[in-house]
């Protein structure tokens, strides 16, 4: 088995999966290893700390060897001063130290980001940006899905920030008059407006029946629906002024969109004139904003990367 001490090994702890990977290295990331445990998350806190010690130790077993660190990407974040959990759907790790809890039972030390950390991480170190812009040096991510959150990459880390909130562009605030009130405390933050369940919520509210975004859409193209295009309408327009706020302080060399908004078409041309409309420059927008390449990869690819954080 190859023990070379530059491949990067990562976990993604998600809601239903406890996936693991390993890369032969950062600038060859072939897959040496990839497999799964189910997470089991209704079985509780040290239940989970087990299911992610059994992954390791399947890694363990088919490389021959234990590294000195793993990254791991999680539902929620690390409070960098308290050392605990917050912000998990998995809610039973909040407050908890997740980190010093693994690195006790497993005996490695852990580097740890949220999923849009290691989405940004993943697609700028061996995505999309890495494929088509291998010069960008700023790269922000983007989540819009059931949620909205971001990741920001320079020079191919991340950057989590004093508080650990770095890159969550989907807590800053838009509108009061828009949304309902949001778990962060805010009403009218990003979230609240553009998330799916938010967009689908206000189609219901406009035209009185339910629908998915995907039927939103598709009803938008067919031209029959009024209710669909101004909720397609709200969606572009609470883009591009959500986005211009991070373009105006980031002013990113690309900008990855993922989550299941992204295959919105219309998000990479109104969407791109409507943020050009309200970012501080006086000519054309020329940052370009793609479509991620890795998929449902990007989360164990982008924590097996953060093992270089510290090198």
């Amino acid at each position: 088995m190859d023990n070379n001490k530059s491949n990067l090994w990562g976990i993604d702890l998600g809601g239903t999966k406890v996936e693991g990977a390993v890369l032969k290295s950062a600038l060859s990331p072939d897959v040496l290893f990839r497999d799964r445990v189910p997470t089991e998350s209704h079985l509780g806190y040290d239940h989970i700390l087990e299911q992610i010690k059994k992954m390791v130790d399947q890694m363990d077993a088919a490389m021959g060897y234990r590294p000195k660190k793993i990254g791991i990407a999680t539902p929620g974040t690390r409070n960098p001063k308290l050392g605990t959990m917050r912000n998990c759907n998995t809610t039973c790790l909040n407050q908890r130290p997740l980190k010093e809890d693994l690195e006790q039972l497993i005996g490695v030390e852990f580097y740890m980001a949220n999923d849009a950390n290691c989405f940004a991480l993943a697609e700028a170190n061996m995505g999309i940006v890495k494929s088509e812009y291998p010069d960008a040096r700023v790269v922000f991510g983007v989540i819009m899905g059931t949620g909205t959150g971001g990741g920001v990459v320079v020079d191919g880390k991340v950057v989590n920030g004093m508080h650990g909130i770095g890159g969550e562009w989907g807590h800053n605030f838009l509108d009061p008059t828009y949304g309902d009130q949001c778990y962060c405390g805010k009403k009218g933050c990003v979230e609240k407006i553009l998330a799916g369940p938010s967009l689908e919520k206000y189609y219901q509210e406009i035209s009185g029946s339910k629908k998915s975004m995907k039927e939103i859409y598709d009803s938008f193209k067919s031209g029959q629906d009024e209710s669909a295009v101004l909720t397609i309408k709200r969606l572009i327009h609470f883009f591009g002024l959500g986005l211009s706020v991070v373009v105006n302080i980031l002013d990113p060399d690309v900008i990855v969109i993922g989550g299941g908004l992204s295959h919105i078409d219309l998000l990479y041309t109104e969407g791109r004139t409507s943020l050009q409309n309200y970012i501080f420059n006086d000519r054309v927008f020329d940052t370009p904003m793609v479509r991620p390449k890795l998929g449902d990869s990007a989360g164990v690819f982008g924590a097996a990367f953060l093992s270089l954080e510290q090198d």
